[in-house]
């Protein structure tokens, strides 16, 4: 339901001016638009959208912390990166569908990592920071890489 609204949203007169503040702000600028408002909607709606999720959290777990969300932070940036790195983001709905795929290959390759066995080497699950580091530096890395190969 979120991300119906949240795609809604985007494809608005306001949402198309929103992102193009993102793009090229000198632009949107000399077309009319104030881009400060625009700005300050923006950071309200992600903080806003940020406390639901912390509240939904905190209220299914019974409890708060102030570590609780760092590695939800890390894993939906992971997410983020990894799905543009594969499947590219080109149209709103693209970059949605993209952070979903990149969420369920970044899971996957967690899962793979800490059940795979190489003799008697074996990653336990305090690896998960360094597997975690090694997953967004490839999906961070590919991309250039992938432009190197294709000019040559």
């Amino acid at each position: 339901l979120a991300l119906l609204a949240l795609f809604w949203l985007l494809n608005t007169s306001f949402g198309l001016a929103m992102q193009a503040t993102g793009i090229n702000r000198q632009m949107i600028t000399s077309q009319g638009v104030h881009t400060g408002r625009v700005i300050v909607f923006g950071v309200g709606l992600s903080n806003g959208l940020a406390a639901v999720s912390g509240a939904l959290l905190c209220q299914s777990q019974g409890a708060a912390d102030v570590n609780m969300g760092i590695g939800t932070i890390v894993a939906g940036l992971a997410s983020v990166i990894v799905g543009e790195t594969l499947f590219g983001c080109r149209s709103i709905g693209r970059a949605l569908l993209a952070a979903l795929l990149g969420s369920v290959v970044y899971r996957l390759a967690i899962a793979l990592a800490l059940g795979l066995r190489l003799g008697s080497f074996a990653f336990t699950p305090s690896d998960l920071n360094l597997l975690t580091a090694l997953l967004v530096v490839a999906a961070l890395v590919l991309p250039g890489l992938r432009r190197k190969v294709l000019r040559r």
